[in-house]
């Protein structure tokens, strides 16, 4: 039976200012604004609810059928990079970024790093989470490329697979000139822990971290009133507004729902790398030499509740069998947060 990980970061998450020079920052944003529109992360990442709350703190009480509207944010996501690649020349230089590879080698104090992904998300109003959550931890042999982002969260929070866990950092940017919250709400020391804060404005103010092994989230942001826009749904869309140079549009079925002006929005830069302590590390992960594989990550699982005493059927297609998904999330839960901030209104507004 496994150890529960505490989920706390390999170092406390380091703030840093000017992350981008606001070329770059003008440069990504138009690549936003060129290539719209944008899905939600909730529709890229995931097929069922089932598999939304596998990925975050608390579970559902048994019996009862999650559906998407619990879960609906109007938080947009594109990507700038991924498989170390930067799919948009215009913006190499800011995914081939000596200045961030030099922040997170020091940051684990390993000899090895290289860029891996660099995505976007973006908002405008928006509520903030009760669930804060981890980003999808990769492991050698199950990425996000080959495998859904529930099963790698399911890995971390059974503990069972640490001797394949990779080693993660990321370097998170944000550019909200909002009065209401928007900042960022983190648990360093693990959810039973008091969170900390990064407070708005923030403007290329960026965060040093290790996201796969800390829960989070977004503070709610913008008017209240106007954080969950009537007709949001699972295939609505952000672009940017043609009628409004600085403006954006939320649109379901091609019909705008929200018009967000500049003040509002905010643009979240994600930027993660590959960690290796040393030669050996690389080596181990380049030539696949120690890699764990579907197969043998069902069967540790299986095993590893068999030995809780926990009565089940064993799926035919453990990936998508939403009763088993929820069966792994109740049994490998870590709990909600001990503190939550309360959320920012107009009233608290500086």
């Amino acid at each position: 039976m496994a150890n529960v990980n505490p989920f706390r970061p390999v170092a406390p998450p380091k703030i840093i200012e000017s992350a981008f020079t606001e070329d770059q920052h003008q440069r990504m944003l138009k690549v936003v604004r060129d290539n719209g529109p944008w899905s939600l992360i909730l529709a890229q990442h995931f097929k069922s609810p089932e598999e939304v709350v596998a990925t975050t703190s608390g579970t559902i009480p048994e019996g009862f059928k999650p559906t998407w509207d619990m879960f609906l944010s109007p938080v947009f996501r594109g990507y700038f990079a991924q498989g170390h690649t930067s799919v948009h020349p215009e913006i190499e230089d800011c995914f081939y970024n000596s200045k961030f590879l030099d922040l997170v080698r020091g940051y684990w104090k390993a000899e090895y790093a290289r860029p891996e992904n660099m995505l976007f998300n973006i908002q405008g109003p928006c509520r903030g989470s009760d669930t804060p959550h981890v980003d999808a931890t990769r492991f050698r042999g199950i990425s996000y490329q080959t495998s859904p982002v529930w099963l790698m969260n399911i890995m971390v929070k059974s503990g069972l697979f640490e001797h394949w866990r990779a080693k993660k950092a990321q370097v998170i940017t944000w550019y909200y000139k909002g009065k209401v919250g928007g900042g960022f709400t983190y648990w360093p020391d693990g959810l039973k822990a008091a969170p900390k804060q990064i407070k708005a404005p923030m403007w290329s103010r960026a965060v040093v971290v290790e996201n796969e092994m800390m829960y989070h989230t977004a503070e709610a942001s913008g008017p209240s009133a106007q954080r969950n826009p009537a007709g949001l749904a699972i295939n609505s869309m952000m672009r940017a507004d043609p009628g409004d140079p600085t403006g954006w549009q939320i649109t379901t079925d091609d019909q705008v729902i929200q018009a967000i002006p500049e003040e509002e929005f905010r643009f979240l830069i994600h930027w993660g790398a590959d960690i290796f302590s040393d030669f050996a590390d690389l080596k181990r992960t380049l030539d696949h030499s120690d890699d764990i594989g579907h197969d043998q990550v069902f069967d540790m699982l299986v095993a590893d509740l068999r030995a809780r005493g926990v009565t089940f059927e064993v799926p035919t297609d453990p990936v998508t069998d939403e009763a088993f998904i929820t069966l792994l999330t109740r049994t490998y839960d870590p709990g909600k947060p001990a503190i939550f901030p309360p959320e920012p209104e107009e009233t608290l507004a500086a």
